[in-house]
């Protein structure tokens, strides 16, 4: 059941089968923003706030392929935010930064998907190089022959793979603001992507290169601040309504090839 019976709410989320069950109300908001006992939970709001906007940057920065995802990113993203905070040791609780990039390898893989992982999906071993000064990125697909390489769970007609090349910066406390706003702004949660052209998913395919480039504008703010990441997914679709390939809703998988 879903919904609400006397003051409980009743709800589900998307990547779990199970009713969760929560309780209205509680310490009213007055009291927590006023009361000395609350400072510590007053810090605790303040820097959870700038662990959600880390994440909505870096969700941003997969270009789009967050569609794909067979659970919920963002709560893991918010905990990964959490947790950047922790290791600071320079500033106080409720100021702490939310920093990705002395520690880029922590999204290094990241799967957009637990139920079928990206390398369960397209079983090639790709390559990759990411220019960080110049935001441009190449990635090398080997040869494909779907009938062994490629995992079409749904049995959809087409396939294309999607590369995306995003950018996301580190957040820091203001006081005088009294909230956490990103190093960059114009570059916490951009992204350029690349299409390859649908195929069949019953043919066999070439060794191919795809190139992402983000804007000239956008590489002369980049920043020691900012993170560059490069994701990848497949993502398979079937005939449109005009008979041209569509894609599927939450038909694929993808993962975070590298960052830098």
């Amino acid at each position: 059941m879903t919904g609400s019976v006397r003051g409980i709410s009743f709800y589900t989320r998307r990547g779990s089968d199970e009713v969760i069950m929560r309780t209205k109300g509680g310490i009213s908001k007055d009291k927590i923003n006023r009361l000395p006992q609350f400072e510590g939970l007053r810090n605790q709001q303040k820097e959870w706030s700038g662990c959600t906007k880390f994440a909505s940057g870096a969700r941003a920065a997969f270009g789009g392929l967050h569609r794909l995802a067979d659970y919920n990113l963002s709560s893991v993203l918010n905990g990964l935010g959490n947790k950047l905070q922790k290791v600071n040791t320079t500033h106080e609780k409720g100021q702490r930064p939310v920093c990705l990039t002395p520690l880029k390898e922590k999204l290094d893989g990241f799967n957009f998907n637990r139920n079928y992982p990206s390398n369960s999906i397209l079983r090639v071993s790709v390559t990759f190089d990411i220019d960080r000064e110049h935001l441009q990125a190449t990635v090398n697909i080997p040869r494909i022959n779907t009938e062994i390489d490629l995992l079409n769970a749904q049995k959809l007609p087409f396939f294309r793979i999607i590369i995306a090349l995003g950018t996301a910066s580190d957040m820091y406390y203001r006081e005088e603001l009294n909230d956490y706003t990103p190093a960059v702004e114009g570059l916490h949660g951009t992204s350029a992507i690349i299409n390859s052209a649908w195929q069949s998913t019953n043919t066999i395919l070439p060794t191919q290169t795809l190139t992402v480039q983000m804007s000239e504008k956008q590489i002369v703010m980049l920043t020691d601040d900012i993170s560059v990441l490069l994701s990848m997914a497949v993502e398979f679709g079937t005939v449109g309504f005009t008979g041209e390939p569509v894609e599927v809703k939450y038909a694929g998988s993808g993962k975070v090839l590298g960052v830098r």
